[in-house]
């Protein structure tokens, strides 16, 4: 059997995707890249058929905070030259959500969070509407200790060398990609995890809760899976 065989018995496509903001609140900031990877089964074996990174026009008036310009490298001159109106951001990613998908990110509250006001705001949020979501991030925290950030599970899982962790949204995809390859070679799980997100018991959920995720709190050190 192929690699997520268990995923694709149960799906049709899965989108992995990651989002670089202007800041972290959920309803204010704003996405200024979206990166997604679609990936179907071909002949058996997972198979990339679309990649898409793309940066996303700012609120006018809106600019990119200096903070977040040193870590992304992503400044407002840049969204202002090649930025994507968020209405057709948000058009290519219905497109992308089309049929029995999965939705997966690394810390994908998080992003999930940005995405449906961006959809609120200029897109459809119903979209997102059934379609069931796997959290990487709450996988690793159950397989290996503190720290948890995808620098930590590419370092942990010995891919350094072959994937980039560059605080660039297309780069963190296809790394979540790669780590999550190995996360199904060491325990064939994945699936257990769908719609089931850890949180840090000591901060809660932060923002509003996906109501169609259940919410477990999750400590730093790996014990019973956090599905049982």
């Amino acid at each position: 059997m192929g690699k997520f065989a268990a995923l694709f018995e149960k799906y049709d496509r899965l989108v992995l995707f990651d989002t670089e903001t202007t800041g972290l609140q959920f309803s204010r900031d704003e996405i200024i890249e979206f990166a997604a990877i679609v990936v179907e089964c071909r002949s058996g074996e997972p198979v990339v058929i679309q990649e898409y990174d793309e940066l996303v026009s700012l609120t006018p008036g809106n600019c990119v905070p200096p903070v977040i310009q040193n870590l992304t490298g992503i400044s407002t001159q840049d969204i202002l030259e090649r930025g994507l109106s968020k209405t057709r951001v948000c058009r290519d990613i219905a497109q992308m959500l089309e049929g029995n998908t999965l939705l997966l990110a690394y810390n994908a509250h998080f992003d999930l969070s940005f995405l449906y006001y961006m959809l609120l705001r200029d897109g459809d949020p119903m979209i997102l509407k059934g379609k069931d979501k796997l959290d990487l991030l709450t996988v690793y925290k159950d397989r290996r200790a503190y720290p948890h950030k995808l620098c930590n599970a590419i370092e942990a899982y010995g891919l350094a060398g072959s994937v980039v962790n560059s605080h660039r949204a297309v780069d963190d995809v296809l790394a979540t990609l790669k780590v999550m390859e190995e996360m199904e070679a060491e325990r064939d799980d994945l699936l257990s995890y769908v719609n089931l997100f850890g949180y840090n018991p000591k901060y809660g959920i932060d923002g509003k809760p996906i109501g169609s995720v259940t919410y477990k709190p999750q400590g730093f050190e790996p014990g019973t899976p956090l599905y049982l």
